[in-house]
């Protein structure tokens, strides 16, 4: 439970002064709604559980790189395998693929602010 404290700063039960509420105005709890899709990976028809959120960076990663999500993905486990030897948790590194990309357009968004 948290309580807002006036200047800016919210209170959590006592414990912790947050003063970047992560549940932004209009934030969407269905982003983190997991969904199961079947795709294929370098041939294989295989089944993918992420969150929305995840679904939606990677369709913009794929739109960027016009192909498809299957494809971008098959380059994924295609390059971990070539580069790393494989990894053991692929959703994981799907998402962490999706936050590095979402970071980096954070960076790039703030350098370019910075030049105007």
């Amino acid at each position: 439970m948290s309580r807002g404290m006036g200047n800016g700063v919210m209170e959590t039960s006592g414990f912790q002064k947050i003063k970047i509420d992560p549940f932004v105005k209009g934030f969407d709890m269905a982003l983190a709604r997991p969904l199961s899709r079947s795709v294929r990976l370098n041939g294989f028809s295989t089944c993918l559980r992420l969150e929305e959120v995840y679904w939606n960076i990677l369709a913009e990663i794929a739109r960027i790189n016009t192909c498809s999500i299957s494809a971008l993905l098959s380059y994924v486990d295609r390059e971990v395998h070539l580069r790393y030897g494989g990894v053991k948790n692929f959703s994981g590194l799907v998402r962490v693929v999706c936050v590095v990309h979402a970071l980096k357009g954070q960076a790039s968004a703030t350098s370019q602010a910075g030049l105007m």
